[in-house]
């Protein structure tokens, strides 16, 4: 008894403690068997006892009158601490050994005591931190792949309850599918082997199945050889892909069906990703002339030094809009546009979106008005002055600069001008000198582009400018 290291505490049939070997000493940190008492009543005096789960022991419950009892002790977990205090410091593993010396009534009973203190304690520490653990996880038997532990992080994401998963088997519950090698991970399970991250199919509690990423890890802090399994829940990921995928689909079909031409290319090297029909209608190229072509490769632009200044503009600003630019479609034929353009990201690459509108007939309309315009002013004679103007106006848009040039003091001007004062009214209305309304008239005119009092008005009121 005092070599070895389990403790032995050593009684008579009656319940007279006999003898206790230093290692069962040891484990109730008592230097002398007399500081158990000289009985099992005794010893029920001065330590406390309670189950695994800190359930207090009543007397008749404890280790010592269950031997007396002739009760089987068989790896019974009892925590332990001196009488008074509630907290145990001590936990003992108890199983019981029968003595009989001439083969009749037991002479001696004896009581073996392991301690497994540090055990319980990081059995304990473990459950503790599996239950608060938000990752979803379960434990597993190794000896019959049954789960013994899910915590609350396994029973949200599968709204299973205890009853429903606890005893059940992994394989025979049908708890994973789609696995990529199913007999390997099987196998590895059975085996006590580290289980690599592996994506499945997990079975939740209404039947359908969420995707979820799942590994692995051998433990030894439970009673028997165990798997820790921890899961990462992927379905709110797919969700946004399939969402996102969706997404993608009713773009592209918009992009294809809008009237309006469009294109993008890769920001890196300028290729051509993809074109809608209008597009294609516009220059009579087909997707697969153009795509992963660049628009040099194709000549898609009259001059390749504009486009290269457009791109330019794109990568520094981000965009552009209604740039003045002249394609050239499939057949040689000139396509004036006004072109614009936004960076974009597709699938995570940089790519910029350019929206393309014909301009073509509009321009020819302008040709042929201004041509109109100048066979009229031809002959002035029997044209009013305002009539001039106005054709004027029309013929030389360009030279007539917005009326956002103006300055407040200008524009407040024009306003009365275009209101009919004249200079004298404008000063007495402003508080001005009439030289002071000439020097500001004189500016409108040079900055508008008109040389008499009737052309200002014109413009003035084409621009909203005055009463109407």
């Amino acid at each position: 008894m005092a070599r070895l290291l389990d403790g032995v505490i050593l009684i008579d049939p009656t319940g007279t403690i006999l003898s206790a070997n230093p290692a069962a000493l040891a484990m109730h940190g008592v230097q002398s068997v007399a500081e158990f008492g000289d009985t099992a009543e005794a010893y029920a005096e001065r330590f406390t006892l309670w189950s695994a789960d800190h359930r207090r022991l009543k007397r008749r419950e404890y280790p010592l009158f269950n031997l007396l009892a002739g009760d089987d002790i068989a790896d019974m977990i009892v925590e332990v601490a001196p009488a008074g205090e509630d907290e145990a410091r001590w936990v003992h593993k108890v199983r019981d050994v029968v003595l009989d010396v001439d083969g009749g009534e037991p002479d001696y009973l004896a009581l073996v005591l392991s301690d497994i203190s540090q055990r319980f304690d990081a059995e304990a520490r473990f459950k503790a931190m599996f239950q608060a653990n938000p990752a979803p996880a379960i434990i597993v038997r190794l000896r019959d792949q049954r789960i013994v532990e899910a915590n609350a992080g396994f029973l949200a994401l599968t709204g299973f309850t205890p009853a429903q998963i606890i005893g059940k088997s992994i394989f025979g519950a049908g708890l994973f599918a789609d696995l990529s090698d199913r007999h390997a991970v099987r196998r590895g399970i059975e085996a006590g082997e580290v289980v690599p991250q592996t994506d499945a199919e997990l079975l939740v509690a209404d039947g359908a199945r969420r995707l979820v990423l799942f590994a692995g890890q051998p433990i030894d802090v439970t009673g028997d050889d165990a798997l820790l399994l921890t899961f990462a829940d992927l379905e709110p990921r797919r969700q946004a892909e399939a969402s996102l995928a969706a997404s993608e689909r009713h773009l592209q079909a918009v992009f294809e069906m809008a009237p309006v031409p469009m294109a993008t290319t890769r920001d890196a090297d300028h290729r051509i990703t993809t074109t809608n029909a209008a597009f294609r209608t516009l220059t009579g190229y087909g997707a697969d002339i153009l795509n992963h072509r660049t628009a040099d490769e194709v000549a898609l632009w009259e001059s390749a030094e504009r486009r290269a200044a457009v791109e330019a503009d794109v990568a520094r600003d981000g965009r552009v809009r209604d740039i003045d630019a002249r394609l050239v479609s499939q057949s040689g034929t000139v396509i004036d546009c006004a072109v614009s353009a936004e960076t974009i990201s597709v699938d995570g690459t940089p790519c910029v979106l350019w929206i393309y509108q014909d301009v073509t007939e509009r321009r020819r309309s302008e040709a042929e008005l201004g041509t109109a315009i100048d066979e009229v002013l031809k002959d002035t004679s029997w044209l009013s002055r305002s009539i001039l103007d106005k054709l004027a106006t029309l013929r030389r848009p360009s030279s007539h600069p917005p009326a956002a040039e103006l300055s407040p003091r200008e524009r407040e001007i024009l306003e009365l001008v275009c209101d009919a004062l004249d200079d004298a009214a404008i000063a007495e209305r402003l508080e001005i000198s009439r030289n002071t309304v000439r020097n500001h008239v004189a500016k409108i005119y040079s900055k508008i582009g008109v040389n008499r009092r009737s052309g200002a008005v014109v413009w003035g009121r084409e621009r909203g400018i005055g009463k109407q």
